[in-house]
């Protein structure tokens, strides 16, 4: 890719490497909310303002959940070519949308930590299809926790019945408050069950099955992927699987894009580890539920990321744009508006054309 430019002393083709291990974060509906900045001293995670789903994420906390997790895997892959990155969050009031900058810190081999997570990136995939009824160990919850502690977040484990019992009300009431805001009912159909030929949202599963109700933590009438439902294949789906949730440990514009890097420093781990996990996500979403969740964990700060984990069959990878579709040559606009004074300071963004695009 020649129209990829070099930068921290890197090749292209490195920047290239980066970018891709950037791009497989999670993100919601697989939206890839972020865009990237490349200069010879300097790569810059941006949020795309285009990409924001103001049904379901109306303030981009979840944006900035994903702008994080795409930072820590770029962390992740410049120490793979032996490179410590400096990073510097932004909290910069002209460019709102600037999550990041990432420089040359000198030459560090990479930890045999840093190799095995790097190495799970590309394995890494959000599960939503039921679990088995194994259960993940203490052993394996304390790896967990402490892979967010090492990002400064905290993991609470839901293990009390009572909170439990509380936190499946709590995603039954987010669920019908979702459902009955055509907003979100149509947000949620432009970028789920897409056309297997596009390059983001959430592709359907062969077979799956979609029901109505929502009353437990996960869809339960998925069929197995080959048109057979739970009932016809006799597998017993998972009745208790572990619920996690991560909060930051900290106040301020940055906190999202922290935890969103110890987010995803949980979801290498769980995946090293053989584990499935997938997002509760609407219980977040739904600001009244999000605090009664706050209230019933007694957390001090507010909780950014609902997990479910257990053990799970392999499901395919969801699609990824080309990275070339995600470079900026200049910061974009804010949205949904922005100030004549942040035109004149930046005129003209503009987006790398991707080559596909001529």
């Amino acid at each position: 890719m020649t129209d990829i430019p070099a930068a921290l002393g890197l090749t292209s083709e490195d920047v290239v490497g980066l970018l891709t291990a950037a791009g497989r974060a999670p993100s919601l509906h697989n939206s890839q909310p972020w865009l990237f900045r490349v200069a010879p001293d300097v790569i810059e995670v941006w949020a795309d303002p285009t990409r924001r789903l103001p049904a379901a994420d109306p303030h981009g906390r979840e944006q900035r959940l994903a702008c994080g997790a795409a930072l820590f895997n770029l962390r992740l892959a410049l120490h793979g070519l032996g490179i410590r990155p400096l990073v510097t969050l932004q909290a910069d009031r002209a460019y709102p949308d600037l999550i990041a900058t990432i420089r040359y810190g000198g030459r560090k081999p990479p930890t045999p930590s840093q190799r095995d997570l790097l190495a799970a990136i590309p394995r890494r995939r959000t599960n939503r299809r039921p679990f088995t009824d194994q259960p993940v160990t203490g052993t394996e919850l304390t790896a967990l926790r402490r892979a967010a502690v090492e990002e400064g977040a905290w993991l609470h484990v839901v293990d009390d019945p009572d909170e439990r019992a509380q936190l499946q009300d709590l995603s039954a009431q987010a669920y019908a408050v979702q459902q009955a805001d055509p907003a979100f009912q149509a947000e949620f159909a432009r970028w789920t069950a897409v056309s297997p030929d596009r390059a983001d949202g959430i592709p359907a599963l062969p077979g799956e099955q979609r029901p109505a109700l929502h009353d437990r933590w996960v869809k339960r009438d998925f069929t197995d992927g080959q048109g057979r439902t739970t009932a016809q294949t006799g597998i017993v789906f998972e009745t208790r699987p572990a619920i996690v949730v991560l909060s930051a440990q900290m106040f301020g514009p940055t906190s999202e894009v922290s935890t969103g890097q110890a987010m995803q420093r949980v979801l290498l781990t769980a995946t090293l580890a053989g584990l499935a996990v997938s997002f509760l996500s609407q219980i977040i979403e739904v600001d009244q539920t999000r605090e009664r969740l706050r209230s019933l964990i007694r957390g001090v700060h507010n909780p950014q990321v609902l997990l479910r984990i257990g053990r799970g069959w392999p499901v395919p990878s969801t699609p990824r744009r080309p990275v070339a579709d995600t470079l900026i040559t200049a910061p974009p606009p804010h949205s949904p508006s922005h100030s004549h004074a942040d035109e004149h300071r930046d005129p003209g963004w503009a987006r790398r054309p991707s080559r596909a695009a001529g």
